[in-house]
């Protein structure tokens, strides 16, 4: 096994077995999914480099690339466009956040089959966005009423949809009555005794969280499988129904386990001490969005802290293969580095964070500018090498990975009921969408 899969191997050792294996096919899929799921390779790398320390700290997602920017109702019932995920959050250095972004940019063009040059333009772009926003020093947002151009046609797209269309794609009518559709290939069954452990505690969850939709009840829950990164983390998808006419009949709830940010172990800032994952990944997400997503909360289950919030038909990524015209390109990468600097602006003074007056110097300065784009443009080089290496060696371990399962028959403890062949089946139906 070479030096690449085996940090991979290593990160992934503590996770679900069985979600690990869908994730590496996921990895295997194109250049920029493998980028996305080696978020912690990415910052073990820079640890090494001591050129990017000194700037403001800031609090930062952790994982800014392309496709964690989108949409989605915010506790104001307003569609907004921002950053949306922060499992990784922490308080850091800013160039690191923006090397995240930059690497992206020129690893997701190259997966897009866009020229190098083009993709040099965006992220010089994206940094002159980011630098101007900080020099106004005051942070800007984007909702459906104040947008323009593609993310104003994205929002109006987005807030046209209805529960309907959310609930018509993730349940199904058994024995006239509304259930999870585990035909999803998103969806896992669960184990029986898991199954209704997690109903009795969600349903008393609903009872005494003052954030929780609380005249609503568990109908069904399945295992759910989202994004890369996090793929092999516990997370469940909750069918609820309403007891009265207040809100939808229906509505689905996401529960996603929180794991320490893969950027604890190199960020040379001391951080805050949070009462769990899940009320750090919240708390850095309230600093750092202009509003964030209704329903969002903590909840503890079997000794792990999860992140709770709605399922959305407003919830989406906007995607940045359909982009065609360079002129929207422009305008969503413009947008990017303003939301980037925004955030930072936004979250300043808190909790150790760089005031205003340093996000301002630090714009003015500028002199880090070409050392963040050179950085990029050679770490996009060494992510290529990555990928093609795990290309390489993932058959062998695929292979004995099988042939230990067959050796070492021991007890399945997973929560997932489905047997392999159903977990590949899905796997293969994601991979052909």
């Amino acid at each position: 096994m070479n030096n690449t899969l085996s940090r991979i191997v290593a990160f992934n050792k503590t996770r679900l077995p069985k979600m690990v294996a869908i994730k590496y096919r996921l990895m295997e899929q194109n250049l920029f999914r493998f980028y996305r799921g080696t978020c912690h390779m990415f910052y073990e790398d820079l640890a090494g480099d001591s050129n990017f320390l000194n700037a403001p700290p800031v609090w930062i997602s952790g994982d800014l690339h392309l496709e964690n920017f989108g949409s989605f109702t915010g506790d104001n019932e307003q569609v907004y466009f921002d950053l949306n995920d922060f499992d990784e959050a922490i308080l850091a250095p800013a160039t690191w956040e923006l090397l995240r972004a930059l690497i992206s940019i020129y690893v997701g063009f190259k997966s897009l089959n866009i020229e190098d040059e083009k993709a040099g333009k965006m992220a010089h772009l994206f940094l002159q966005s980011y630098k101007n926003t900080l020099l106004k020093g005051k942070p800007d947002y984007v909702e459906a009423s104040t947008a323009k151009g593609i993310i104003c046609e994205f929002l109006t797209k987005v807030n046209r949809r209805k529960q309907r269309r959310i609930l018509i794609k993730r349940t199904t009518l058994k024995k006239k009555r509304v259930q999870m559709h585990t035909a999803n290939p998103k969806h896992f069954k669960i184990r029986n005794h898991l199954k209704q452990k997690l109903i009795n505690h969600i349903n008393e969850w609903l009872k005494t969280d003052e954030k929780s939709p609380y005249n609503y009840s568990v109908v069904d829950v399945v295992f759910r499988l989202a994004g890369t990164g996090s793929v092999g983390l516990e997370r469940y998808a909750f069918l609820l129904k309403s007891s009265n006419d207040i809100g939808h009949k229906y509505i689905l709830l996401d529960m996603k386990e929180a794991a320490p940010s893969s950027l604890s172990s190199y960020t040379p800032i001391k951080q805050p001490t949070w009462e769990s994952e899940a009320e750090r990944v919240i708390a850095i997400q309230q600093k750092m969005q202009n509003r964030c997503p209704a329903l969002l909360s903590v909840c503890q289950f079997n000794g792990k802290s999860f992140i709770m919030q709605e399922m959305q038909p407003a919830k989406d990524n906007l995607n940045f293969g359909l982009l065609l015209r360079y002129k929207d390109m422009c305008s969503v990468i413009d947008t990017m580095g303003m939301l980037t600097a925004s955030s930072q602006l936004r979250s300043s003074g808190q909790s150790g964070s760089a005031i205003t007056d340093e996000l301002i110097d630090f714009a003015k300065k500028g002199d880090w500018e070409d050392s963040l784009l050179y950085y990029a443009r050679q770490y996009a080089q060494q992510v290529e090498k990555y990928y093609q290496e795990f290309l390489n060696e993932l058959p062998a371990l695929q292979k004995q990975e099988a042939l230990h399962k067959k050796k070492n028959r021991t007890e399945d403890t997973s929560p997932l009921r489905d047997d392999i062949e159903t977990i590949e089946k899905h796997a293969q139906e994601l991979l052909d969408k």
